[in-house]
């Protein structure tokens, strides 16, 4: 199997012929070189940037340098190095700048700049110059004895004065720098691991897997919305259709027939067609209501709280959310305020909900009895799968005689800059029927 790193091709036999030793050697070099760099930039930075402007400055050197030694690592690491910082989610420089200060992976790339600019780089340098400069020197010994012509003294403390002693000097320099090649890969293993710890931390293979099952359970979820989106359309474009139809014919059949027994059944039959059309527009309503689709979470929450037994006091503003993202707040309250209605004893109840920093959060609280028990049959568990499947949570707060506060908060990305709102206000099932 091919070395991917310079530890294991230490333990190939043919390693100084290698090209490891000529890797270890430039990823230090190099390293030096742009330590030294970075050292300069930092106290031109850390002068200007901390008296006029702050800390951008040091983030954005730290996330310049981070990219750099990333590609740079590939010297002596044939692992792929990925970038660790997420896509942001929404447009502007404010928001990707915010959006990075706050992420662990910044401040790894900025300790990392900082280890480099102060410590490292004089490291770098110094492994290089033992392990290849002094061997180089006395290779170099007969030249420069050639170059004088009588004497020359060999890293400035060895005197040569014959042609015997240059080239037994060049003999041990050819010795030394085989020998040393096995120390300084193994620095530059070092190296390479401390800087991959900071920069691009290898994943765990169960840190995978829990990566494969959040990508394949957001591709569930999309398949999720987009089957109860179908079922939506064919029952009100077709079951529902049909059932207008029967149910107009079942009424003209009914006019047409004369008294008795036919026009009693046929009564009848009108009358079930229509409670079966009634039945069938409620559970269309209920896998996905026509106002969600088309007006989004805040005009649906507060057609809900209309039509809740209680009354609801309504503080909603918010914009379009994802599809999946507004089913479940949607689902969530109206299963809130349904337990409300059917448990708490409340005589008011009030619904809150927000967005803030890429979060939905949406609050439901009641003045009822309190003693709110997931276990006890409530909807709760199932409503708490169905927003753990979008990574949101859901805490219940709800003591022996209350208040009971139901909290969902779900992350999600904002779908268009356009809001859709409704002010404060006291809505009651005498609103809409």
């Amino acid at each position: 199997m091919e070395a991917r790193t310079p530890w294991q091709a230490l333990t190939r036999p043919r390693f100084p012929c290698g090209p490891w030793p000529w890797r270890a050697l430039g990823y230090l070099l190099s390293g030096g070189l742009l330590g030294a760099v970075v050292c300069g930039a930092f106290l031109l930075l850390g002068v200007f940037s901390l008296v006029l402007v702050g800390l951008p400055p040091l983030l954005l050197s730290g996330l310049a340098l981070g990219g750099i030694e990333r590609r740079r690592l590939r010297l002596v690491d044939l692992d792929p190095a990925p970038d660790p910082h997420r896509p942001p989610t929404a447009p502007g420089p404010l928001a990707w700048l915010r959006l990075r200060a706050g992420e662990r992976a910044t401040w790894r790339e900025l300790a990392y700049a900082l280890l480099l600019a102060t410590v490292l780089w004089p490291l770098d340098l110094l492994a290089v110059a033992v392990a290849a400069g002094l061997p180089l020197a006395l290779l170099g010994a007969p030249v420069q004895l050639a170059a004088d012509g009588h004497e020359t003294k060999v890293v400035k403390a060895y005197l040569v004065t014959s042609y015997p002693e240059a080239f037994a000097a060049a003999l041990l320099g050819a010795l030394l720098l085989v020998a040393l090649a096995y120390p300084l890969a193994a620095f530059a293993g070092a190296r390479a691991a401390l800087a991959r710890a900071l920069l691009a931390p290898r994943a765990a293979a169960g840190e995978d897997r829990i990566g494969e099952v959040i990508a394949s359970r957001a591709r569930l979820v999309d398949a999720f919305e987009a089957e109860r989106r179908r079922i939506e359309r064919d029952l009100h474009d077709g079951a529902q259709q049909r059932l207008v139809a029967l149910a107009m014919t079942l009424g003209l059949a009914r006019l047409d027939a004369p008294p008795g027994p036919l026009a009693e059944q046929l009564a009848k039959a009108h009358a079930e067609a229509g409670r079966v059309l009634t039945e069938l527009r409620e559970l269309i309503h209920g896998i996905r209501p026509q106002v969600l689709a088309d007006y989004g979470l805040g005009e649906a929450l507060a057609d809900a709280a209309d039509r809740s037994a209680v009354p609801v006091a309504l503080d909603v503003e918010l914009p379009r959310l994802p599809e999946a993202v507004e089913s479940a707040g949607y689902f969530a309250g109206c299963e809130a305020l349904a337990n409300v209605a059917r448990h708490s004893g409340a005589s008011r109840a009030r619904l809150t909900a927000r967005l803030t920093a890429g979060t939905l959060r949406l609050d439901v609280e009641d003045d009822g009895r309190g003693g709110a028990d997931p276990a006890g049959g409530t909807g709760l568990t199932g409503l708490a799968d169905r927003i753990a499947v979008l990574d949101g949570t859901l805490t219940i707060t709800s003591p022996r005689g209350g208040p009971t506060l139901l909290r969902v908060e779900i992350p999600c990305p904002v779908r268009s800059a356009s809001s859709v709102s409704s002010s404060p206000r006291t809505a009651s099932s005498s609103g809409r029927a």
